[in-house]
Parts: structure tokens; sequence; C-alpha cells
């Protein structure tokens, strides 16, 4: 015959029963983080937003007036730099996925031991101030540097053939300066590709290029997922590049939000433009994100 067992003891009622500390512990943990948070970004993007909204001067001060107007304003006075942002941001972002996910790959697959090494070399430039690295990149284009200068004297260019200040050096230096937030993501999802899943492929009679588009490509989407947006998001809102190799036609949207800011105080038309990137960026990262499919994203992510 089966014994009973007694749920009522006293001991091991005190065992089920949570200590306030341990249901707190979660909670306590995450504070900092969600304390940080509200600092450095939830308050200062409440301040902007208030500012926005302001009317008046640098001189004789700003009055919050809820003037919605000025994000129209702003919107109808700078809407060809907002797009040519976002269509360098584009075009840096494809020029650093065709270029990147094959150096992932290699460093994945081919490099071996070796790997740490090349990762360190690709990370080798962020020790460097990413101005100085822009400028670099100004000395390298220049109309008579290393580069077009000897090109030129042989012939293979003509005398007033340039580089800076065109479309062409701005989305070089954005592919560039952020090429390994590209690569990064896509060689740590490269590097959780099981082998024996690229092995069971070619047992199966699958050819190289189908093993890649039908295996390695899928599973590797959650880090090209991720490195679009890291790509993506900073080179729309960078303003270095266009302004060390670019020009006057090559203005973009950050150039404007620095120069309205610390050249014409203008911090109501500076704030509110901030926030038309930003609802822009936003609409373009989830039109991509729902382009993409989100959930074949997570679910490869997951395997």
């Amino acid at each position: 015959m089966e014994r009973a067992v007694r749920t009522d003891l006293p001991g091991l009622n005190r065992r089920r029963r949570r200590r306030p500390g341990q249901a707190l512990a979660p909670y306590l943990m995450i504070l900092p983080g969600w304390l940080w948070l509200a600092a450095f970004f939830v308050t200062p993007v409440i301040v902007m937003v208030s500012l926005s909204l302001q009317t008046g001067d640098f001189i004789d001060g700003f009055r919050q007036t809820f003037h919605f107007g000025t994000y129209a304003d702003v919107v109808r006075t700078y809407h060809v730099q907002l797009v040519r942002s976002l269509v360098y941001g584009v075009a840096a972002t494809a020029a650093c996925a065709v270029v990147g996910y094959p150096v992932a790959y290699w460093i994945a697959f081919r490099a071996g031991r070796h790997k740490s090494v090349f990762l360190f070399l690709l990370l080798l430039p962020f020790f460097v101030s990413f101005v100085i690295r822009t400028q670099s990149w100004n000395v390298v284009l220049a109309d008579h540097g290393v580069l077009l200068g000897p090109l030129k004297d042989i012939g293979l260019l003509p005398a007033d053939f340039h580089l800076l200040a065109t479309p062409y050096a701005v989305i070089g230096g954005l592919t560039y300066n952020f090429l390994p937030f590209m690569v990064l993501p896509v060689y740590v999802a490269l590097e959780r590709v099981d082998p024996k899943v690229i092995e069971a492929s070619t047992d199966l009679y699958a050819s190289r290029a189908g093993t890649f588009l039908r295996v390695v490509l899928p599973l590797s989407l959650p880090g090209v997922f991720a490195g679009v947006l890291l790509t993506f998001v900073p080179a729309c809102a960078d303003y270095v590049n266009a302004g060390i190799l670019g020009g006057p036609s090559t203005t973009m949207i950050g150039n404007i939000i620095q120069t309205e800011y610390f050249t014409n105080l203008d911090y109501p038309g500076a704030s509110a433009l901030s926030f038309v990137l930003m609802g822009a960026l936003l609409l373009a990262v989830f039109t991509y994100a729902r382009a993409l499919g989100t959930d074949e994203v997570l679910e490869a992510a997951a395997r």
C-alpha cells in the first residue's frame, strides 16, 4: 500500500516559499541598466522633444509654445539632404555587405587557427581616431595624391579627374569606416554553422553554390540582419565623412544638424530635424525587417 505524502510539513512549505529578496533579485540586477538608459537616453530625448516645440532665439531665449510647424519647416527646407543621407546610407550598407560577407565567410571557414589574428587586423583601424582615419582618405584621394597622382602622370586618368567632393568619395569613406560593423555579426553567424550540416549537403550531391544558397546563406541571415542595422543607422546619420571627403553637393543631414546647432544656434530646428531623421530611420528599419521576414531570421538564429 502506497504511503500518502504529506505536503503540510513546515520545512517543505518553507522551501516552497520564495524569499522577498529572491523575487526582487532579477529587477535589482536590471535596475542599473534601466537607470543608465533613463539618464542618458530617455531624459535627453524628452528634453529634445520639448526643445523642438519651442520658439525664440539664442539672444532672447526660447519659450515653450508647442510649435509643431517647425517639423514641417525643416522637412520642406532640408528634404534633399535627408533623402541624400538615406541614399548614401543604403549605398554604403550594400557596399559593406558585398565586401564584408566574403571576408566574414573566409575568416569563418578558411582562416583556420588564425581566425583571431585576422579579426584583430580587421579591428586594428579602430584603435585610431575616426576623424584621423577619414582624413587619411582625404590624403589618398587628393587630386595629386598617392593614388590619383601617378595615374594622371602616366596618362591613365585625365588631368581634371577628381574623387574628392563627390558622392563616390563619401560613400567610400562610409563603407571603409563601417565595414567592421557588417563583418563581425556575419562572422559570428557563420561561425555557428555546424560543419556537419555542410557535409550532409555535400553527401546529398549538392553543388557548392547550392550548399551556399540553401544552407549557409539562410543560416547566416541573423548576422546579415544585424550587420545591416549596425551599418545603415550610423551611416545615414554620419557627418564626418561628408564634411571631410565631400563638398557642398554632398552635404548630409548630419552636417545640417551640426550647422543648425553649433553655428546658427537654432536649437528647435536642429532638434526637430534630429527627430525627423530618427523617424525616417525607424521607418526604413521596420520596412527592411518586414521585407526580410523577422520571424524567419529569429527561427534561423534559434537553430
